[in-house]
């Protein structure tokens, strides 16, 4: 049987989980796997953390060189977060031999082309499965199930807290802000949602998804990337008397004239697979050339499902002698020959607040016209009875062009007195 030593950085609810985890199942990866895996050292501040955990104080390492120079340690697994000092610790434990497992997407993101090099030269693994979609095992799908495909696309619900808002603002009608602090209440969102809200959390994921997908490094810079803060409860009412629920995509097309890679609120028909997709979980929507659609379902983030991940990469590391690492040229920014799509194609939602009167939607219809943007469908209501003129006039296109759009409402806005433009939503089909 193969003896694996293994070291933990930071023991918060993923840390936490992924000890519990490899504790409790250790006799069962010893029958089942053939491996005595032994945490063997832990790196945490609050030593009283560990202790509650029921870590012998002799294994609760003061330094990461302490953890690097134990003959015992074979991988390393980091679940601090953030950049620094993870990246630290991970380029240490890379140099001193180790064999790395992170959950980290940040870290990930932004620096997998310096973790990757010191891998390499100092020939260990580098695994990052749990880095992308909680316990959802879409990295190695892509690497290992679906590697004989052309990937043409993937979108996916990649983040379960604003899944979680936008569920809640759809079920039960709330606003955006209460939504957010009922998130908060039970541990979905943090103090400091902005990671999440504002779409930088699902731009991590989708840089790294999408740079394994498309056999092409993907920079974070290089996403368009839009939150939700500003998702109003009368939008995801009109979105489902049109048909539409409204969730956070994460988009990522690889096409002839380029790649488009994209993170937005976006309405989808309510019979795709992704819009049952509720609450925390997460999903993701691949297409290959080969096999078609293949929808990649569960939860996204939380102790034990990420902490499944992390074992799951250990246990890889462990069984596995060679390692792979990139299939493209992995540098800090992409190559210059990668095409970039910024002026997408998509059918758009637009509300707009109009004075009820006789012209003004022919007036709105005209610009948009003129801006090479036909109309498939319109919602015009009717003023109230209180003395407010004006109310709400929703239109929904055909396909057209971001920067048409963006031209579009600017004229609105600049040329109609009485109307004015207060939510675009993209419409995904």
């Amino acid at each position: 049987m193969k003896k694996v030593g293994v070291a933990i950085l930071g023991l918060g609810v993923v840390g936490g989980g992924t000890y519990t985890i490899l504790t409790t199942h250790r006799e069962f990866y010893q029958q089942t796997q053939d491996l005595d895996i032994s945490v063997e050292n832990v790196l945490e501040l609050r030593r009283e953390r560990a202790v509650e955990l029921g870590i012998d104080e002799s294994k609760i390492a003061s330094n990461i060189e302490e953890i690097c120079s134990n003959p015992d340690v074979d991988i390393v697994i980091e679940v601090m977060g953030g950049v620094e000092p993870a990246k630290t610790f991970v380029l240490k434990a890379l140099g001193a031999g180790k064999s790395v497992v992170t959950s980290n997407k940040e870290l990930f993101c932004k620096y997998s082309h310096e973790l990757e090099n010191a891998a390499k030269h100092n020939h260990v693994g580098l695994f990052y499965e749990a880095s992308c979609v909680g316990g959802v095992p879409v990295i190695r799908s892509l690497l290992d199930n679906l590697q004989g495909n052309e990937i043409t696309s993937l979108v996916g619900i990649i983040n379960g807290t604003t899944n979680y808002i936008l569920t809640k603002m759809t079920n039960d009608g709330v606003t955006y802000a209460e939504a957010l602090k009922e998130a908060q209440r039970l541990g979905y969102a943090e103090a400091n949602p902005t990671a999440d809200v504002d779409g930088y959390d699902a731009a991590y994921k989708l840089s790294i998804l999408s740079s394994i997908s498309f056999h092409k490094k993907i920079p974070f810079s290089c996403i368009h990337r839009e939150g939700i803060t500003g998702i109003s409860p009368i939008d995801i009412q009109y979105g489902k008397r049109l048909g539409y629920v409204l969730k956070l995509l994460a988009i990522g097309k690889n096409t002839p004239k380029g790649v488009e890679v994209r993170v937005h609120p976006a309405f989808i028909r309510k019979n795709h697979p992704l819009a049952s997709v509720s609450d925390s979980y997460n999903a993701v929507y691949i297409t290959g050339d080969s096999v078609g659609d293949v929808m990649l379902y569960g939860r996204g983030a939380g102790a034990e499902p990420t902490g499944s991940a992390i074992v799951g990469d250990v246990i890889y590391c462990a069984t596995h002698t060679r390692y792979r690492y990139s299939t493209f040229e992995n540098t800090e920014n992409a190559k210059p020959s990668t095409k970039f799509i910024s002026n997408f194609g998509s059918v758009y939602y637009i509300r707009m607040n109009a004075e009820d009167k006789t012209g003004e939607l022919a007036k709105v219809t005209a610009i948009l016209s003129k801006c090479g943007i036909s109309v498939a469908q319109v919602i015009q209501e009717e003023s109230d009875a209180s003395g407010n003129f004006k109310a709400p006039l929703v239109v929904i296109t055909h396909m057209t062009r971001e920067e048409a759009v963006n031209k579009a409402i600017s004229a609105i806005n600049e040329n109609c007195d009485s109307t004015v433009v207060e939510s675009v939503i993209r419409v995904v089909s």
